[in-house]
Formats: structure tokens, C-alpha cells, sequence
């Protein structure tokens, strides 16, 4: 797969399979990436939406890192760098070392939104939920914090791996171009060269999902719709 084409603004290709995922669970993804021998692709149960109806959150990878740094000045230059290249389609993946303190905000959640990003996952905190809800723009997070950034947390790198605390093991990489969906169950990360293997297969199984709820509200039992699908 061609992680630099998906990511093209405009790719009709890169849309279509972002809606094709968000029409899966993370736990039928997650099972798939298990037959696949990706044991530790979910993220740490930390991980939450903000706020709590804010809905299913799908997109390729953009990653930004940074960490706690005092600094003087305004703002952080290089922060509106990174997030002046995001690209359509994108989820904003924020990384980095720093506790206590929001790595953005309502204003900059505006900016990602208007560049097309479709959300962002966030080791750290945020704050502005409120307002971020108003603009439809989902966000997982680790924590809430009503403590601004400046000054105290700097963005260093852009489009390089980030480190994420993991479901199973002490950190997910997650590389640029990978796919991140995240819903009520958490955030799994799925390696962008496994995508499309790992969206067939969770599209089949989903489909077998939906014919055993049916089969199980028409009368069958469990022993017999496992019988004849197996365990799902």
C-alpha cells in the first residue's frame, strides 16, 4: 500500500476506506489484527472521548510529538507548522512527555478541522471541550486540564513514530500513515500496510456478526449459532 498516496489530499481511495472503517467496531479490528499476530495494537484504557458522545473517530495517522520545555514568547511557532501541513482524511496524533497541561484547545481543534483532519488522539490533555464538541470534531484523550501549553509544552518533531501508552505492553508505536479508529470500546492503531487485509476481514466478520444477532433473535441458542459460525 502506498502510505504517501493515501495521504494525498483529495485521494478518493484514502476516503472511501476511511468510511469503510468507520462503519467497524474496534473490537472486531482488534480481533482481526490478533489472527494477524498484532498482539498490541490497542492503546491503554486511559484513552477517552471528549466529551463522552463524541463519537467514532477514524483517519490516517499525523503525528506530532513534543515535550515539556519552558519557553518564552506567545505561542509555539512550531505547533502551527505542524498543523498547517495536516492533510484531509487525517486523525492529529499528539505524543510526547508533559502531564497537567492541554496540548490544544477549541481554537487549534478549529484550525485541524478546517484542514480537513477528521479528529485527534491525544497523549495528554485537552481542555475547551464545550466549544471542540460545536465544531463535531471528536477527540480522544487522556486527561482534561483547564492549563494551557504556552510556555510549558513545545512541539519538537512532526511526521515521525510516536510513542503511545498500550493496552498490553508500555507503549504502541504509532507511524505516520497508520490507521487509527477509536469508539466507545478505545483506540486501536491498525499498520498502514496491513489496512486493506485488516478492513476485508473485519468487514466479513461483521457481517457474520450481524447474521448471528438475527439468528439468535429468531429463536436460536448460543450452542447453536457457535456451532455453526464458531466463536466470532
Amino acid at each position: 500500500m502506498n502510505v504517501h498516496k493515501i495521504l494525498d489530499p483529495g485521494s478518493s481511495e484514502s476516503e472511501a476506506i476511511r468510511q469503510r472503517y468507520l462503519k467497524l467496531d474496534t473490537a472486531t479490528v482488534a480481533d482481526v489484527l490478533d489472527t494477524l499476530g498484532y498482539l498490541h495494537q490497542g492503546l491503554a484504557p486511559a484513552f477517552a472521548p471528549y466529551p463522552v458522545d463524541a463519537g467514532r473517530l477514524a483517519g490516517w495517522a499525523y503525528t506530532i510529538c513534543g515535550e515539556m520545555r519552558p519557553y518564552a514568547g506567545g505561542g509555539d511557532p512550531d505547533k502551527m507548522k505542524a498543523v498547517d501541513e495536516l492533510k484531509p482524511g487525517c486523525v492529529s496524533v499528539w505524543s510526547g512527555s508533559g502531564e497537567g497541561v492541554c496540548f490544544f484547545g477549541e481554537l487549534i481543534a478549529l484550525g485541524m478541522k478546517q484542514r480537513g483532519c477528521t479528529g485527534a488522539l491525544v497523549d495528554g490533555g485537552i481542555r475547551d471541550i464545550e466549544w471542540i464538541a460545536k465544531q463535531k470534531f471528536p477527540v480522544y484523550a487522556r486527561y482534561r486540564t483547564p492549563v494551557q501549553s504556552i510556555g510549558r509544552w513545545k512541539v519538537t518533531a512532526w511526521q515521525v513514530p510516536a510513542y503511545l501508552p498500550g493496552a498490553t505492553k508500555q507503549h504502541v508505536i504509532v507511524n505516520p500513515g497508520d490507521f487509527v479508529l477509536a469508539d466507545v470500546d478505545g483506540v486501536i492503531v491498525v499498520p498502514y500496510d496491513e489496512v486493506e487485509k485488516v478492513l476485508n476481514e473485519a468487514e466479513r466478520l461483521t457481517a457474520t456478526e450481524v447474521q448471528i444477532r438475527a439468528e439468535l433473535a429468531a429463536g436460536a441458542t448460543l450452542e447453536q449459532v457457535l456451532a455453526k459460525y464458531g466463536h466470532v
